[in-house]
């Protein structure tokens, strides 16, 4: 009899967080499932078998109505839209990709990296996505804004935490590696050497390799990292 309780309690929690009911949701609001940004990523892992999260977002806001009566242009409106949503999802625990932005705002996936850059290039900020928090696909776009508050502006953790909306444990993974990859390369060890001693795929190695001549186009100097082991992050 227990057992059967447990087990219904636990199906009603999941219909509850699922299919909540819908009367709470404000005008130009949405309920959507993503992935739960504490998930982790591995190559091959199906949607089957990741965790989901659902969220509520202000997929049209009164102001946006507003501004847009009053000669706002579409394309910004649906740029911070864009922005919006990521950080909405991010806030409540969910992981949003390019693709699933784009199915809300009926705009292609280029576009929302579009602006996204944009945003970023801008603002000098990060926006919380699935390519980035789960450090998925070819992007530098996360590491070297990371790496660069950490090592060249000073900033703790907590800080770089804060303003690029990624976990500490994500953080030191990504400053771990990048240590042990540039002192690999100094080494001269290949890139499937490095791989294999890192333990990343080469296609991470690639990234990490492309980032250090990134900066050092930048005159940044690359021993100051290596020498940063040993302080507090």
């Amino acid at each position: 009899m227990r057992t059967r309780q447990v087990l219904v309690q636990a199906v009603l929690g999941m219909v509850n967080e699922f299919f909540p009911e819908t009367s709470h949701l404000r005008q130009g609001q949405i309920q959507w499932v993503t992935v739960d940004k504490d998930e982790t990523a591995s190559y091959g892992k199906s949607m089957r078998n990741t965790r989901l999260k659902s969220v509520v977002l202000d997929l049209v806001r009164t102001e946006d109505i507003a501004e847009r009566a009053e000669g706002k242009r579409l394309r910004e409106i649906k740029k911070e839209a864009a922005v919006r949503l990521f950080e909405q999802a991010d806030d409540q625990g969910g992981c949003m990709t390019h693709a699933e932005v784009a199915i809300l705002l009926k705009i292609s996936p280029a576009t929302v990296g579009r602006y996204i850059h944009e945003h970023e290039f801008e603002t000098d900020g990060l926006v919380p996505r699935r390519g980035t928090i789960h450090d998925m696909g070819p992007t530098l776009t996360h590491k070297k804004p990371i790496i660069r508050k950490l090592f060249l502006d000073g900033k703790t953790v907590s800080q770089v935490s804060r303003e690029t909306r990624h976990s500490p444990e994500a953080i030191h993974r990504y400053i771990r590696n990048f240590r042990q990859v540039l002192l690999c390369r100094q080494k001269g060890l290949d890139v499937k050497e490095t791989a294999f001693a890192v333990k990343i795929s080469e296609r991470l190695v690639l990234e990490y390799h492309a980032l250090i001549d990134k900066f050092a186009e930048e005159n940044v100097v690359l021993e100051s990292i290596l020498q940063y082991v040993g302080k507090e992050l």
